[in-house]
């Protein structure tokens, strides 16, 4: 229930991040700018969420119904529209948040098998999805519509732009993570001991030790 809470509560948040940052209603087209921003920020996460919850329950072994998997793809969904939100068209939302939810259940899955230590799937909901959000404005948005979309699909140049502040991105957050988690690597302190992590976190260094665990016992 916590899982589900939090995602409606980051899902409201995005209410205020995307639409939000028109930083003004004063106007018509203002307001229309942010309603638009509103219905894609709606649109694209619903149909995210339901594609991976889809996928997990009758395509993807073990076929079971999962609720985290379906939060994460709302979030997914919420992540690949928030770039393009303002400058596409809702039914271009629905198609980029089907394309986010693909993209973070298949990274996901390679997460899994490449045996990469991402419990929260951060890698395939924020970077995956991030990298796709960036490169989905260079094919969607009509410059006809008079929303600012530019997008390769009606023959505009956007892609080139997105594509290179794509890479610009990788470079610089790749060279600062590099240079941080090396260090940290070499020195042991990049992740916690196999005994904090099987007694938990919220065991072993937070109080009180019941905030998120009803056992009291701690594994020796």
């Amino acid at each position: 229930p916590f899982f589900v809470l939090g995602t409606f509560f980051l899902w409201f948040g995005w209410y205020g991040f995307n639409p939000g940052s028109t930083g003004k209603m004063h106007t018509k087209e203002v307001a229309y700018t942010a309603s638009l921003v509103a219905v894609n920020t709606t649109l694209a996460p619903c149909v995210a969420g339901l594609l991976v919850f889809f996928l997990r329950a009758r395509v993807v072994a073990p076929k079971r119904l999962d609720v985290g998997g379906f939060c994460n793809g709302i979030l997914a969904g919420l992540v690949a529209i928030t770039a393009g939100c303002a400058y596409v068209k809702p039914w271009e939302s629905i198609i980029i948040g089907l394309i986010g939810g693909a993209l973070y259940q298949a990274t996901s899955m390679l997460m899994l098998k490449l045996k990469v230590d991402d419990v929260v799937d951060a890698v395939a909901v924020h970077g995956v999805n991030g990298l796709w959000a960036i490169i989905a404005l260079g094919f969607f948005g009509d410059p006809a519509e008079g929303i600012g979309g530019n997008g390769v699909f009606y023959g505009g140049d956007q892609l080139g732009v997105q594509l290179v502040g794509s890479i610009a991105i990788i470079a610089w957050s790749g060279t600062i993570s590099l240079a941080l988690f090396v260090p940290l690597r070499k020195l042991g302190m990049l992740r916690l001991s196999d005994n904090f992590q099987d007694n938990g976190a919220d065991m072993m260094e937070h109080t009180p030790s019941k905030a998120y665990n009803n056992s009291s016992a701690i594994v020796a």
